[in-house]
């Protein structure tokens, strides 16, 4: 892949603060240098470096990455390795034994494995590794699918529900038809079939022989030439999630949760629920297992990509996120327990923009600021300025109906593209100068999937690992310093961008304008300004 851009970069040099309490939000001491003075470069990548961009450096590099590699080489070459900080990721699933995860994995020292009892005494019997509440769950409808199933047809939020469901129907059903007769999916399920495997290579349809018939033949030809552009295993993974979305996601009468989890979701004094199984089905434990990778993938290995703190980190998996919409209830009692078992940081990569008990989760995030523990949010991949109308409501969030912030521990982070140019900002990602703190890497994210494999993945859930990551390199390296303080170091010593790119509504704004610190997360400057930070 060739990149062109044409550069507007900081000068990264030392940051003279007088102490923390002096960090505003908005404000930077780093001098920025001028577009006009800096020429244009080209940097051919190779498939090396695409994997690990968001490692890459910004002045030496010419990639908007987030300079960690700079960081290790120039400040943390010399330290001794800290202690290990816990990082919480709130996910659907870790795969903990994965050949790049399984040393960086929790483990409860206060909890004897397999013995049935609950040693530790916090309601959650041989949770060894952390904790599973969606039990055997895996899918769960959307939010506003569950709201029409309680609500009151007689109001307008009724009927907006009524209208988001026909609107998300209609496009699945249009996405299904043109998946259908583009990729001429027939043939796709007769060589599913006939290889008896789902996920075919092109190595397996050259195994097909001469003699198969001739409609077996045909498809060969036909999806030959499909799988030049793609792969079996994408195919069938758009087609489960149109599927699982139409069945599962989008209907009113599915609803496992009494049947699978067993507890009354809204009764949030009904905390002991679920299971100690931290992977539950791992076709689903994907996402959390790519999530976790981004922090933690053992680095220089050569095994897959590189985390951005695996020597500093053990991660802490919670299982409360399934494919649809989470529970308020299982998000506010999974920060609840990250927070009361040494959590530092927690990841929640998932979001939704209609909610049923959010006071819980802002109950909760009341709990963690106490007990000092970050929370870094991904801001939702729909393309939309949560500014917009008066405010839309992503949850979670630590704002209450659109007013002021109710915490200093919630870092919500947007996604970049590895081009600095007017497409920087991914077109999925949302953005907003109220609730979007800041931007981080979050497209062709190389990382760990179930099984030991390695897959690239967009999404503002791989934006907020990014920051998780370079957040417990402050944390685990500069222990003096709070969530608060930490979050604010990732703010004030970001790169400020005074470009003008493309949002997801097509419109061209500014990038100072795109979150609340117009910045994109930086490792490098952030350990500089935490160095200062700590010393006073």
């Amino acid at each position: 892949m060739k990149l062109t851009k044409k550069l507007l970069l900081p000068t990264l040099l030392a940051i003279n603060l007088v102490s923390c309490s002096t960090i505003k939000i908005g404000t930077s001491p780093l001098p920025i240098a001028n577009v006009d003075s800096l020429p244009s470069k080209e940097t051919d990548l190779t498939e090396v470096q695409l994997q690990r961009w968001s490692h890459l450096d910004i002045l030496r590099d010419t990639i908007p990455g987030m300079s960690v590699d700079r960081a290790y080489e120039e400040i943390l070459k010399d330290k001794k390795t800290p202690k290990k900080i816990i990082v919480a990721v709130i996910d659907s699933g870790v795969d903990i034994n994965h050949e790049d995860l399984k040393d960086q994995i929790w483990a409860n020292p206060k909890e004897i494995a397999a013995n049935g009892i609950d040693d530790d005494k916090n309601g959650y019997i041989d949770d060894i590794h952390g904790w599973n509440f969606l039990g055997k769950s895996t899918l769960a409808n959307f939010e506003f699918i569950r709201f029409l199933r309680r609500g009151d047809d007689r109001t307008e939020e009724y009927k907006k529900a009524l209208a988001k469901r026909e609107e998300t129907k209609n496009n699945m059903e249009y996405q299904l038809a043109m998946f259908r007769s583009i990729l001429r999916l027939e043939n796709h399920d007769k060589l599913m079939e006939y290889l008896g495997i789902k996920d075919y290579t092109l190595e397996d349809l050259d195994k097909i022989p001469s003699t198969a018939p001739q409609d077996i033949q045909d498809a060969k030809e036909i999806m030959y030439n499909t799988l030049q552009t793609t792969s079996s295993k994408a195919i069938n993974s758009s087609m489960d999630m149109i599927n699982n979305t139409l069945n599962y996601k989008l209907n009113i009468d599915f609803d496992n949760r009494k049947l699978l989890v067993g507890d009354n979701p809204s009764d949030i004094n009904d905390k002991y629920y679920g299971n100690n199984d931290v992977l539950g089905n791992i076709e689903h434990a994907k996402h959390g297992t790519h999530v976790a990778g981004i922090i933690a993938q053992k680095r220089n290995n050569n095994l897959g990509g590189d985390g951005i703190a695996s020597e500093v980190v053990e991660i802490m998996p919670i299982r409360a996120v399934p494919d649809g919409d989470e529970y308020d209830k299982d998000i506010a009692l999974a920060i609840r327990y990250a927070a009361d078992n040494g959590a530092k940081i927690i990841n929640g990569s998932f979001g939704k923009y209609y909610d049923e008990n959010s006071q819980w989760v802002i109950d909760a995030i009341l709990y963690a600021e106490k007990k000092d523990v970050l929370i870094v949010i991904g801001a939702g991949n729909d393309g939309l300025d949560l500014d917009s109308n008066g405010g839309i409501n992503h949850y979670p969030n630590d704002r209450i109906n659109n007013g002021p912030e109710i915490s200093s521990n919630v870092l919500m982070v947007g996604a970049l593209k590895p081009e600095f140019s007017k497409d920087l900002v991914a077109s999925f990602s949302n953005f907003g100068q109220y609730d979007l703190d800041i931007f981080a890497p979050g497209v062709q994210i190389y990382s760990s999937t179930p099984s030991n494999t390695y897959e690239k993945l967009d999404g503002t859930s791989m934006a907020a690992p990014n920051a998780t990551g370079v957040a417990a390199l402050i944390r685990a390296y500069y222990p003096k310093l709070n969530a608060s303080e930490v979050k604010r170091i990732l703010m004030d010593s970001g790169v400020s961008v005074n470009k003008e790119v493309k949002m997801g509504d097509k419109k061209e704004r500014n990038f100072s304008e795109a979150s609340k610190s117009g910045k994109m997360i930086n490792a490098y400057n952030a350990l500089l300004m935490a160095q200062k930070c700590s010393k006073n």
